[in-house]
């Protein structure tokens, strides 16, 4: 039975904490950097936050509803009505978090035009930029580009963007990251786990073609293939331990 992506990040987290009691010689207590504990976001509220002063809090519920739904020409007369282009749903999900989760391209181009913030946390610690490593839309990312958004920000994991695309093996949205010169995201970002992207896509790869030219792709952007994980495995390590075969032979350089 293949194992979930929860229980490789259990097993992992649980090898990187024995081999740190290892070296430090005491005993693994509460480390949260290094578990993949889910990062705290404090504060979100169980209803719709309301509109913020000077703006219609109608037209606001207007256009949660619009940017979920991708309905573009909604999202444009709630913003003309004043709504309140950071207002919340109970999820803390701004309308842009929305429109980029649905992957709406037309409704994110709206909510970009009219000034929406690309870094707006939820109270899962995603980020309308974010959330599209997991989703893989490279024509996401290239609208949300354009609202230059903070690549710095990492998700409850500690991950950039780039992370879960390797795990998916998102190839289109990779090549979108790494060569468009107006993203900025670090290739070689480690997150809490211990992993790169280079290394999920190993990982939690399946080797087929969409995982090979993902790792092509995050090679040619400069992704260090010598980084290993928390236990000391190399990509190419684990690329050979799971027969794949291609994706060891493009490791090997």
């Amino acid at each position: 039975m293949v194992p979930s992506r929860r229980s490789v990040l259990l097993l992992a987290a649980t090898a990187g904490l024995a081999v740190l009691a290892t070296a430090c010689g005491a005993s693994a207590g509460p480390a949260p950097a290094a578990t993949g504990t889910p990062r705290a976001t404090g504060g979100a509220s169980a209803t719709t936050a309301p509109a913020r002063p000077g703006t219609d809090p109608a037209a606001s519920r207007d256009l949660l509803a619009a940017a979920r739904s991708g309905d573009a020409a909604a999202v444009r007369d709630a913003v003309r009505r004043g709504a309140d282009l950071e207002t919340r749903d109970e999820q803390r999900r701004t309308p842009l978090l929305l429109a980029a989760t649905g992957d709406h391209v037309e409704a994110a181009e709206a909510l970009v035009a009219a000034g929406a913030d690309p870094d707006a946390l939820d109270q899962r610690h995603d980020t309308p930029w974010l959330v599209t490593g997991v989703t893989g839309s490279a024509a996401m990312a290239r609208v949300l580009a354009k609202a230059g958004p903070d690549y710095t920000i990492v998700n409850r994991y500690g991950g950039t963007s780039l992370i879960p695309a390797g795990e998916h093996g998102h190839a289109d949205y990779v090549r979108e990251v790494t060569t468009n010169p107006a993203v900025r995201v670090d290739v070689d970002h480690v997150n809490d786990l211990g992993w790169t992207a280079l290394l999920e896509a190993v990982v939690l790869g399946d080797g087929g073609p969409e995982h090979q030219e993902t790792v092509r792709l995050l090679l040619a952007a400069g992704a260090d293939r010598s980084i290993a994980d928390t236990s000391g495995t190399t990509p190419l390590e684990h690329a050979v331990e799971k027969g794949q075969t291609e994706v060891a032979r493009l490791l090997r350089g």
